[in-house]
């Protein structure tokens, strides 16, 4: 009679990363399709001027945004592209503020604007209890 020798087999100690791989490619595709519909906001043709931006590790920023033709909108607003009246940016800016209160304010003007409607705006979001403003520009000046 024969005998049939049966070898052990060795455990493999490898790790199977194609499931890994194909979880990474649906994921970069869902940010892929989202990431252009997170950046929302009210088209202003900025001023351009060479400035340092904002710290990267800070909140983001409240835009309270004034365009061409004086109406003034706030990134914060559950519509951002719905102008607001002068009380209720107000009073938003000053409920958002209280929430996070070192959140810091940006003003986003047109360039097109009277230099008075962004005045103005700042003068607004001074009295909300706003302690610092910082002025939007665009930056491709410096190039």
């Amino acid at each position: 009679m024969m005998t049939v020798t049966r070898r052990r087999r060795k455990p493999v100690s490898e790790i199977n990363v194609v499931p890994y791989i194909d979880v990474m490619l649906v994921l970069l595709i869902i940010f892929m399709v989202t990431a252009p519909l997170i950046t929302q906001g009210v088209v202003v043709d900025l001023p351009k001027a060479a400035a340092e931006p904002l710290d990267s590790d800070s909140k983001p920023p409240i835009v309270a945004s004034v365009d061409k033709d004086g109406q003034y909108y706030l990134s914060t607003h559950s519509d951002p592209n719905a102008s607001l009246d002068v009380v209720d940016l107000a009073v938003m800016v000053r409920a958002e503020l209280q929430v996070s209160p070192g959140r810091p304010v940006v003003v986003k003007g047109d360039g097109a604007v009277q230099y008075n409607q962004v005045v103005q705006l700042m003068v607004l979001l001074q009295r909300a209890g706003v302690p610092q403003v910082g002025l939007m520009t665009d930056n491709s000046a410096g190039e």
